[in-house]
């Protein structure tokens, strides 16, 4: 791509691959900086990705049916096959959890009741004593996350877009009517900024001069453990406390165990807090009868949410302001949601009209303004 781009993004992550690819496709010049040697180091390379319909807010929700058909059937440029692999998740509830499941249940469609002694049958080391209630969600599946980034990728260089690698921003201003990043990898200028830096969003924002935003960084833990003794074990269910307090499915092999912890911290480059994943196994153990001997690898990432866990998603300022656009704070919804995502941000970008599909699903129109995140009388 020769000359000036019309659009900068910042962060080579699922979201800004994912935008950077639909906006290529509609015929913009898209230059997206990534800050590390290869794009998606800290979130989305680190990511247990999941398909889960009945997972998070109503926005969320809306963003995850609009992009499940690209998965299953996705561009041949993304991907020759499907990205995902049906796996389906079982929510159990303790007592103090119970009502929270049987209002998602109550709410969400995807869900259906699932009998105690069912899910013995499913997952052999649950203690069946330890649940109250539980659900099942049977169209859950994995998803291909390397495939699907890579192709996103792909696909905005096939159309005509540039992505440049260990380019961190230093430095964010701007001047006669174009934003000016200054990086570890020399001077980018564009009429129009995208922020999705990830973890680094509100620095970034703060960086430009703009707004504080409620935006925070949260570490998330993750080990694997050797499969348990069942011939059945690589068709179990990915399987969640309704109360937070771990998660687990079959990955490669092995088995995938999650503190599913949430800890505030300022972004970096995530490593496992030795504590926060002692305690998530030991609670993962009180609930199974799996002997929990060694741990064979673990890791962390980092999740980025606003107070509502609603991502932001629009310009700094009505009618397009500066020509800062936020698109952070997906936190673990970003993969699910990337497409639907992507189309709706590169529609507002653009001044293009929000597919009606997407407003048939339930997206409304203010779900998703940044200013919401803003402090009282700094929004405009």
């Amino acid at each position: 791509m020769a000359g000036r781009p019309d659009i900068l993004i910042l962060g080579g992550g699922i979201a800004g691959a994912s935008l950077g690819a639909e906006l290529a496709i509609c015929g913009a010049a898209v230059t997206l900086l990534e800050a590390e040697e290869r794009p998606g180091h800290h979130s989305t390379g680190r990511s247990a990705a999941h398909f889960i319909e009945s997972y998070g807010p109503p926005a969320v929700r809306a963003f995850s049916r609009f992009t499940r058909p690209f998965l299953e059937t996705p561009p041949e440029e993304i991907a020759p096959e499907s990205l995902l692999r049906r796996r389906p998740i079982v929510w159990i509830a303790r007592p103090e959890d119970k009502a929270t499941l049987d209002a998602l249940v109550a709410a969400e469609s995807a869900l259906a009741p699932l009998p105690v002694e069912e899910i013995a049958r499913r997952v052999p080391i649950l203690r069946p004593e330890m649940i109250a209630a539980a659900t099942i969600e049977e169209t859950a599946a994995d998803i291909d996350v390397d495939r699907l980034h890579q192709g996103y990728l792909r696909r905005l260089r096939h159309h005509g877009g540039t992505i440049v690698m260990k380019a961190r921003a230093g430095a964010v201003a701007r001047r006669d009517g174009l934003w000016r990043v200054e990086t570890t990898a020399g001077l980018f200028e564009a009429p129009i900024l995208v922020n999705a830096a990830g973890a680094w969003a509100a620095e970034i924002g703060r960086m430009a001069g703009l707004p504080p935003v409620a935006l925070t960084p949260l570490r998330r833990s993750a080990a694997l453990l050797p499969a348990p003794d069942d011939p059945g074990f690589a068709d179990w269910p990915l399987v969640g406390d309704m109360g937070e307090r771990y998660y687990f499915k079959p990955e490669s092999g092995k088995l995938l165990v999650s503190p599913a912890d949430e800890t505030p911290v300022d972004p970096h480059d995530a490593f496992v807090d030795d504590m926060d994943l002692a305690e998530g196994l030991d609670r993962f153990a009180q609930a199974t009868t799996y002997p929990l001997e060694r741990v064979e690898r673990s890791w962390a990432g980092l999740r980025s949410f606003a107070n509502d866990r609603v991502p932001l998603v629009g310009y700094d300022r009505a009618e397009g302001g500066t020509g800062f656009f936020w698109f952070a704070g997906q936190g673990g919804y970003g993969i699910q949601t990337s497409h639907g995502m992507a189309v709706n941000a590169a529609a507002l970008i653009q001044g293009r009209p929000v597919p009606e599909a997407l407003a048939t699903l339930g997206l409304k129109g203010g779900d998703l303004d940044p200013r919401r995140a803003m402090p009282a009388g700094l929004a405009h």
